[in-house]
């Protein structure tokens, strides 16, 4: 762990200083809250990078429309499996899909998820103001546990939003991971600085909302 934060340090070092100013924001309006700057810095952050979060979930969306399909071709040519990756590469030529569109933009995503997981964690609060809401400290966990919860329902209503219209082994994965992944961000976020959960909390949310609209693009222009 202590490798990936030297690593991106700087990235790190940038999150801080734009959480300094999201706060330093709050104390310009007269309501210093550095909830309310996680907060705004999450939705900052998203913001930026919409149009590579835009272009995964089409990529996403695509991939699963073709999954009949790819199983069409699959069984047709199971003993030729040469054949097959012809095929189907044919197949994502003729309808214009990458199947590797999806993980580019994730992969150009995850050093800032990263940058501001370490950057929430050892942020140095001002005692005066680390309160928020129920929250005694925004650097320490939730002792009422509702963060926690929280993190988990918003991690269960984005993947089961993703997981729409998914077809095959393709459905059953997804089924798997929209069970096992909120029980997971749940169970992590107990031992959580409460400012980091906040992010993942916001950060749901406005990514179930950009999908939905997205979704919803999709379905009208058929």
């Amino acid at each position: 762990m202590e490798f990936l934060s030297s690593i991106f340090n700087p990235i790190v070092e940038l999150m801080r200083t734009l959480l300094t100013y999201a706060f330093q924001l709050t104390e310009m309006v007269g309501f210093p809250s550095y909830g309310v700057a996680i907060i705004l810095l999450t939705i900052v952050i998203k913001a930026i990078l919409a149009p590579l979060t835009v272009k995964q979930i089409k990529s996403m969306k695509a991939m699963q429309e073709l999954q009949p399909r790819m199983k069409a071709i699959q069984d047709k040519y199971k003993n030729d499996p040469q054949r097959m990756q012809q095929e189907i590469g044919n197949m994502y030529k003729e309808m214009g899909v990458n199947p590797l569109a999806g993980c580019l933009p994730l992969l150009v995503q995850m050093p800032f998820l990263i940058a501001i997981f370490y950057a929430l964690q050892n942020y140095p609060y001002d005692p005066n103001f680390v309160q928020f809401l129920w929250l005694p400290s925004l650097g320490e966990t939730d002792p009422y546990y509702i963060l926690p919860v929280l993190s988990a329902v918003s991690t269960w209503l984005m993947s089961r939003q993703t997981s729409q219209g998914a077809t095959g082994a393709a459905a059953s994965q997804q089924k798997m991971m929209m069970w096992f992944m909120p029980l997971f961000i749940g169970y992590i976020s107990l031992n959580f600085p409460a400012g980091l959960v906040i992010y993942w909390i916001v950060s749901n949310v406005f990514q179930f909302v950009q999908q939905h609209f997205i979704y919803k693009g999709l379905e009208a222009n058929k």
